[in-house]
């Protein structure tokens, strides 16, 4: 936990027991870490230099901790200052390299980053630095990015970004493809899956985008999109493949199942039928002999379910899924 401000693991150890033990000589020290007398003494020399331990003047050969509401926040203080310091240092690097591209406009758009280590590495900083959601499309044929991606994965969920990803469904048959979707599954991203994706993507806080420009056969490169129509336009690309896929979740034994697709039943099927014959909301409650709040519910889950935004594209929708026939039903009689 306190590796933030420059401890590892051993000197932490030691803080917290000197802390419980109120003092301490090395060779009780090393005996309760586990650790050899000298490893030992390194580590409360370390600490001795962070001001977070001290030989005691009172009792000759024990060490003390440092009280931690001062010695720690005196290191927080210090990290906070140095990380302010990088940000700006950041910021003014970013001004003076764009400074130096011939033309910056194109440069704020889109940019390019080739061989294997550059975009793995690239494709890290996007989830690292995203802070809300990263929407991502996942092929069966992964390219360059292996190991570090659930580490980065977890640490974005730790900071409380929302994971949205659909994957095709030939990820599923690989070696470690189960195994990666119920860990995600288990940090409560939400996955989805479809037999195919048109592309890999990797979009964080709808503001960059990351997609492959080369196959697995060539040597790899991905274009780095930022805000643009070109980023709209991949944002709707996720979308529309998100709202087609199946969702994927946790059985009862920690299996992954796909849930069953949404459909219309009868009673919705009878309201679209009546709609698109012109009634209103409350003329198909009373022919219908329910509520009008029932009716709007319905409406609302069939827009939810196939993604429509206006009761138009719900009508269009309707006919593409073949829920309803291009004859709509008359009022006066029930829907064939």
């Amino acid at each position: 936990m306190l590796g933030a401000i420059g401890l590892d693991e051993q000197q932490e150890a030691a803080y917290r027991t000197l802390i419980s033990l109120g003092a301490a000589d090395v060779h009780d020290l090393a005996h309760r870490l586990a650790l050899a007398e000298p490893d030992t003494e390194r580590t409360l020399r370390r600490l001795e230099r962070h001001g977070l331990a001290a030989q005691s003047s009172a009792r000759p050969g024990r060490w003390v901790a440092a009280p931690p509401g001062v010695a720690l926040g005196a290191l927080l203080t210090q990290q906070r200052h140095e990380l302010e310091q990088a940000e700006l240092a950041a910021a003014l690097l970013a001004e003076e390299y764009r400074a130096q591209v011939t033309e910056p406009a194109v440069y704020d758009l889109v940019e390019v980053v080739t061989g294997a280590d550059a975009v793995a590495r690239r494709f890290l900083q996007l989830q690292l630095g995203a802070t809300s959601e990263v929407c991502a499309l996942v092929t069966g044929r992964p390219v360059v990015i292996s190991g570090h991606e659930n580490e980065a994965e977890e640490q974005a969920a730790e900071r409380g970004v929302a994971y949205r990803v659909v994957v095709e469904r030939a990820v599923m048959t690989l070696p470690t493809g189960l195994t990666e979707l119920t860990v995600a599954l288990g940090r409560d991203e939400q996955v989805r899956v479809v037999d195919r994706v048109p592309t890999k993507l990797v979009i964080a806080d709808r503001s960059l985008a990351m997609v492959p420009l080369t196959t697995a056969d060539s040597d790899p490169a991905a274009l780095v999109v930022h805000a643009s129509g070109l980023l709209e336009s991949l944002t709707g690309l996720f979308e529309a493949v998100w709202r087609e896929a199946l969702p994927l979740r946790l059985g009862e034994h920690g299996t992954v199942t796909e849930e069953e697709p949404d459909a219309p039943d009868a009673t919705d099927l009878t309201i679209l039928s009546l709609l698109l014959a012109g009634l209103t909301d409350a003329s198909v409650a009373k022919h219908l002999d329910v509520g009008l709040r029932t009716v709007q519910r319905r409406v609302k889950h069939l827009m939810e379910l196939t993604g429509a935004t206006t009761r138009l594209q719900l009508g269009w929708h309707a006919y593409e899924r073949g829920w309803v026939s291009r004859e709509a039903a008359s009022p006066g009689r029930s829907p064939a």
